[in-house]
């Protein structure tokens, strides 16, 4: 049972803390599930700052407070994801929600509050997440929907809408994005992150979207899209790539989208039917994901307790390894999968166990940065963290080398490490206590199964 709780956890939340896995690994899967959705009941929203504060200043200062807001919220968020007393399956399920609506802002109150917008519906029915997305002004301004009005409507919001948030492509015509992009008119927003549905800028005329004719609303609209099993298709292939990882199962996927259609698009439905299943633990699926710089990090910090003595590093870290929230690469989002290694982020991956419990410096690049600006900024090259062992250290015996290190292994790692047992001892015999440990965990974090879950 305890590969199971492992793999549940590694999928649904960041991984388990040592003091977590010991009182978790003998649940049932059942169990495990149950506890994962009753913590999700709970969690409050993140603190919204005082826009007021912000509107006192001129445009420029706005602009340097709303970044340091995002980093302010990034971090806060980072700590959510790293607790083990906060909800994984809910920080999870909003980082795949982030990515899926994917928006750039850069003043940090917008950003925020449609963080919160997309905590409050990540469990519940698609519709209600999807309007409150339509609505919601951080996204409102990303896609130009403030400019889009009855007698020059703006086609990004509503092509994004079906694109990628939605249906997808293949299933919708040109004149289709055009009658949503009038429906959507007057859609707008304030400054301080109201949305404002401006009846003067509306296009009340009647439409055709998708065979069907009215007078229709943006509501309206995404009420038509949601009638199409192809929309649940096409949501459900995105949840099978986030938890489930390839091979595409092509009959599960039909079967997943007519219960997803089926109960409204209710997502909390859809992942419990998911984690409880017998097929999500199946061998093809495990070891099978490549896990994303935020899931890395995240999980790092539940398994050695790190505390940042500057936790500004873990922004730095995120970006030199290819992923700042708040600040995806396009409106498609992240491309994930293979993609989060190349051989600048392959080498900071295996060395980054180093960094935290040697304090080595890390080869932190940006690929956004001149060379020379990297090298001029020491602090690009040192996390400077504490890390807490004694929960390690809780998990092992101490007395017999094969053993401890089979023990974290399965703790760790998500598929048995290739790592030969003479080369073990040679590298840790000489050793004792938290040294022995450290140098085992230097083994298990620089090798290429830690990169997987």
């Amino acid at each position: 049972m305890s590969l199971r709780i492992k793999h549940l956890y590694q999928r649904a939340g960041f991984g388990l803390s040592p003091l977590e896995w010991s009182d978790k690994k003998a649940l049932t899967v059942a169990q495990a599930v149950d506890e994962l959705f009753r913590e999700a009941e709970s969690t409050p929203p993140l603190t919204v700052v005082d826009f007021e504060d912000l509107a006192e200043t001129v445009m420029e200062d706005r602009r340097k407070a709303g970044k340091l807001l995002t980093q302010q919220y990034t971090l806060e968020w980072l700590d959510r994801m790293a607790a083990p007393t906060e909800s994984a399956l809910l920080e999870r399920l909003t980082l795949f929600w982030h990515d899926h609506f994917a928006c750039r802002s850069v003043f940090g109150h917008l950003a925020i509050r449609q963080l919160n917008t997309l905590r409050e519906h990540a469990l519940g029915p698609f519709r209600e997440l999807c309007l409150a997305v339509a609505r919601d002004p951080a996204m409102i301004r990303y896609l130009n929907n403030q400019q889009n009005k009855k007698d020059s409507p703006n086609e990004n919001f509503a092509r994004e809408v079906l694109e990628l948030f939605t249906i997808g492509p293949g299933h919708y015509t040109e004149q289709d994005i055009k009658e949503a992009a009038r429906a959507f008119t007057g859609w707008s927003s304030t400054y301080k992150g109201e949305f404002r549905f401006r009846t003067g800028q509306h296009d009340y005329g009647t439409k055709t979207f998708m065979g069907q004719t009215g007078r229709f609303d943006g509501a309206d609209i995404i009420d038509i899209i949601l009638q199409q099993p192809a929309t649940a298709t096409f949501l459900v292939r995105k949840f099978w790539d986030y938890y489930v990882s390839a091979p595409v199962d092509e009959a599960m996927i039909e079967t997943l989208s007519k219960q997803y259609f089926d109960s409204g698009y209710h997502t909390g439905q859809l992942l419990r039917s998911m984690f409880t299943a017998d097929w999500f633990y199946a061998n093809e699926y495990q070891s099978q994901q490549i896990k994303s710089p935020v899931v890395l990090v995240s999980g790092l910090r539940r398994s050695l307790g790190i505390t940042f003595n500057n936790p500004q590093a873990q922004l730095r870290l995120l970006r030199a390894l290819g992923q700042t929230l708040f600040d995806p690469p396009n409106v498609a989002g992240w491309p994930g999968g293979r993609s989060w290694i190349d051989n600048a982020t392959l080498m900071l991956r295996l060395n980054l166990g180093a960094g935290l419990l040697t304090k080595r410096e890390l080869d932190l690049r940006f690929r956004d940065l001149p060379e020379l600006e990297i090298l001029s900024d020491p602090q690009t090259r040192k996390l400077d963290a504490e890390v807490n062992l004694q929960p390690l250290l809780n998990l092992i015996k101490g007395d017999d080398l094969a053993e401890d290190f089979q023990r974290l292994s399965d703790y760790l790692l998500a598929t048995p490490a290739r790592i030969d047992t003479k080369d073990l001892a040679g590298l840790i015999d000489d050793t004792t206590g938290e040294e022995r440990l450290r140098r085992m965990l230097l083994v298990i974090f620089s090798s290429p199964e830690f990169q997987l879950s």
